[in-house]
């Protein structure tokens, strides 16, 4: 998915950094500690292009030597959404860069035959429509589960929604680009395509399993 086939709303965040961390995350060697250490690594670093044109005002400040007209964050504060549970190891980097931020949960599991979301918790700032909001999740994969909880946010009144995720297949791109073209999508790599699991190949794992060692 490169060239005129890209949707217009998709940013690959392709920085040497990050592509060198998510290299050793895939590497099925690579224990869990590392692992959610290097996710968080690079969740700071995708924290940065995600926020990068937030609105932004002047105030007056005084420094040590003068008073001067300073840029500060307009607005309340923003919302970062963790699709659970793999959601929280980008959460986690990210709240080190915005500290301020409101925080929402979105629980969701895949039915293992259907592949589609089903939710078992839900819980966001109830002035959510007056934030910027950003949804985490570390797998763009058949994108069902990412769509479904833009959805749901924005049945809340979330109006400025984007989508940060770590790796994505081009499936979950079409689904989530069709469904919510009006989102953003941020991602560090697209890979070749989804298997008959609805797994991303070649992807690195299921990424929850690989931050708390389960299986």
């Amino acid at each position: 998915m490169t060239g005129n086939s890209a949707p217009k709303n998709l940013v690959v965040v392709n920085h040497p950094l990050v592509l060198h961390k998510l290299t050793l995350m895939r590497d099925k060697n690579t224990p869990s500690a590392v692992f959610r250490q290097l996710l968080r690594e690079i969740s700071l670093l995708l924290a940065y292009e995600v926020a990068r044109d937030l609105p932004m005002t002047m105030q007056t400040i005084e420094t040590p030597l003068a008073e001067m007209e300073a840029p500060i964050l307009k607005g309340k504060k923003l919302v970062i959404v963790s699709i659970l549970r793999a959601g929280n190891g980008l959460l986690e980097g990210m709240l080190d860069l915005m500290p301020s931020a409101r925080i929402g949960h979105i629980g969701l599991y895949r039915d293992p035959v259907t592949l589609q979301p089903v939710e078992y918790y839900f819980k966001v700032p109830t002035d959510i429509d007056e934030r910027p909001v950003i949804v985490v999740d570390p797998m763009l994969a058949t994108g069902n589960s990412i769509a479904y909880a833009i959805k749901r946010l924005k049945e809340k009144g979330a109006r400025d929604v984007r989508l940060v995720c770590l790796l994505s297949a081009p499936e979950g791109i079409k689904r989530v680009s069709e469904e919510h073209p009006d989102v953003p999508i941020y991602t560090a790599a697209i890979d070749s395509h989804l298997n008959d699991h609805g797994y991303i190949v070649p992807g690195l794992g299921d990424a929850g399993d690989r931050m708390f060692g389960t299986k």
